[in-house]
């Protein structure tokens, strides 16, 4: 995922690919258990997480340096 993707969404789309990300994450935490082929997208999901984060702070500053 790529900042520039996450730029011009809204901040309603930021909000569902976020907490679409949060689930992703929690089923990749129920499969740890039984072994994950692939570890690293515990890494990459919990990146992409912070990324739609960041984005929605700095769309967040920028209305309220306006005002």
């Amino acid at each position: 995922m790529k900042v520039k993707d996450l730029q011009g969404l809204s901040k309603q789309e930021l909000e569902e690919k976020r907490n679409d990300l949060h689930k992703q994450l929690m089923e990749l935490q129920f499969k740890r258990r039984s072994g994950v082929e692939k570890p690293h997208l515990f890494k990459q999901m919990r990146r992409d997480i912070a990324r739609v984060h960041t984005v929605m702070r700095v769309k967040e500053e920028v209305v309220s340096a306006k005002r």
